[in-house]
This record gives C-alpha cells, sequence and structure tokens, in this order.
C-alpha cells in the first residue's frame, strides 16, 4: 500500500456510489455529513433517479464505470445477486484502480467476493449495516442506533471499522467464514417478522378490524421488546417496525436494494 493511497490519507476521500436503492444513497448522505466529497452516483430507474436527487442534492449522476473512475472509495449498494458479476465485470475492463478503496454493503459475502478488484490493486472492505432501509433522511439518524458487520483482511480492518465510526453506527467484526450465517440471520429477524405481522394484520381485517396496523402495534412492540430482552438487548424502539396503515414491514433488508 503506498504512502499516498486513500488508505493512508489523513484527508478526506472522494466517494462514489453505485446503486441508488434504499441504502447507497443514505450511506453517501452520512459520509457526507463526516466530510467527505461525494463525486457521483449511478441511477438508472425514475425512482432511484428521484431518491438520489432526494437524498444526494448536486452530485452528478454518472454510469458506473464513471463512478468507479473517479472515486476514491466505491460504495457497491447493489443486490447480492447482481454484486459478483459487477465486480468481475469492472474488473474486466479495468475499471479498478490500486490503492482505491471498494465497499460493498451485501449481507451474505464478506470480501472473497471483490477478489476481482483485489487483483487490480484495490482495496476490499464488506460492510453490512444490520437495519431496514426506507431511502429517506429518516434513515441518517437510525444509522446511529445500528450495528455494522465489517469484514475485511487484517491491515485494512481499522479502515472499515473507522467508516462505520463515521457513518454514526457501530462496528462489529464478522469473520469472512460466518458471513452466509450472519445474512441467514439477518434475512430471518426480517422476513419472519414481516410475514407474522402481515397474517396476523390480515386475520383482522377479516374479522372487520381495518385499523388492524394501529390495533396490533402495541402488541407487537411489547413482544418484540421482551424478546430482545432475552436474547440481551436492554431497549429497543420498535415503533418504525410497522407500516403506517397496513401493518406489515414495507421496508425490504438492508442487503437487498
Amino acid at each position: 500500500m503506498s504512502p499516498t493511497s486513500p488508505a493512508n490519507r489523513a484527508g478526506r476521500l472522494g466517494v462514489g456510489i453505485v446503486g441508488a436503492g434504499r441504502v447507497g444513497p443514505v450511506l453517501g448522505a452520512a459520509l457526507a455529513g463526516a466530510g467527505h466529497a461525494l463525486v457521483g452516483i449511478s441511477a438508472v430507474s425514475d425512482a432511484s433517479l428521484e431518491r438520489a436527487d432526494a437524498m444526494l442534492p448536486g452530485v452528478p449522476v454518472l454510469s458506473v464505470p464513471e463512478v468507479v473512475e473517479r472515486s476514491e472509495l466505491v460504495i457497491l449498494a447493489v443486490p447480492a445477486d447482481e454484486l459478483p458479476a459487477l465486480v468481475a465485470g469492472l474488473a474486466a475492463t479495468g475499471a479498478w484502480q490500486p490503492g482505491q478503496l471498494v465497499l460493498h454493503t451485501a449481507a451474505r459475502y464478506g470480501t472473497d467476493v471483490l477478489a476481482p478488484a483485489l487483483q487490480r490493486g484495490a482495496i476490499p472492505l464488506a460492510v453490512h449495516p444490520a437495519m431496514t432501509f426506507t431511502g429517506t433522511s429518516l434513515d441518517i439518524s437510525r444509522l446511529g442506533e445500528a450495528w455494522f458487520a465489517v469484514t475485511a483482511p487484517a491491515p485494512v480492518l481499522p479502515i472499515g471499522q473507522a467508516l462505520v465510526v463515521e457513518m454514526g453506527g457501530e462496528p462489529h467484526i464478522v469473520a469472512e467464514a460466518d458471513r452466509a450465517a450472519y445474512a441467514e440471520a439477518v434475512e430471518t429477524a426480517v422476513s419472519f417478522s414481516s410475514a407474522i405481522v402481515d397474517q396476523a394484520a390480515g386475520l383482522l381485517r377479516g374479522i372487520g378490524i381495518e385499523n388492524a396496523g394501529t390495533f396490533i402495534a402495541p402488541l407487537v412492540r411489547s413482544s418484540v421488546e421482551a424478546a430482545l430482552a432475552r436474547s440481551g438487548a436492554s431497549t429497543i424502539d420498535v415503533a418504525d417496525l410497522l407500516a403506517d396503515t397496513g401493518g406489515g414491514f414495507d421496508n425490504p433488508p438492508a442487503f437487498e436494494e
């Protein structure tokens, strides 16, 4: 690692975001709040373009190769299923740069998925925020309550931890071999909670209780808080886990864009 690489530089980084789903713009906004410069974001659909404009006003919307070319830190906030092909494709075109930080947000992968970038001299980081995202500014404050799973080679692990702290979160090291189990735990927590609430609300609506979400909210909150207390959590605010009207969890898992 050269003395002038981003990993060794004391100043701020030029950050590029690949993916304008619910996660990327929020992390970009958090890093911008910590003083980093946002050099670009990739967005294609109307929804992603609107989100990029709302969360990161004035940040250029660029193609993926342009984002990578301009960035010292590239955040790959794309669906997990798309990540391997994206990393390999950019490596095949020679897009990755020596000393460039490459961070992905997929829960199921560690840094092995970034091997094509590493072979080009990039520095791999796997950082997953364990929270659901709305894709709005509301998520910025929620980052302060979130734990982030951090996986990286030992020499650069402090970089991933420092970036998490700058985003307001708490880093927790997860070994490469444990990422699959970690992802399963996250998916189980989100999907089962969502399915159970949706099912209960549907049953209530079936017997004429139209405001099912409001009706069931106190029960769900107290039950979840009790379960979390048994698992070691002290307190939690789960009010935002319920949809405003339907009673379901309408936010996708953090590892899905």
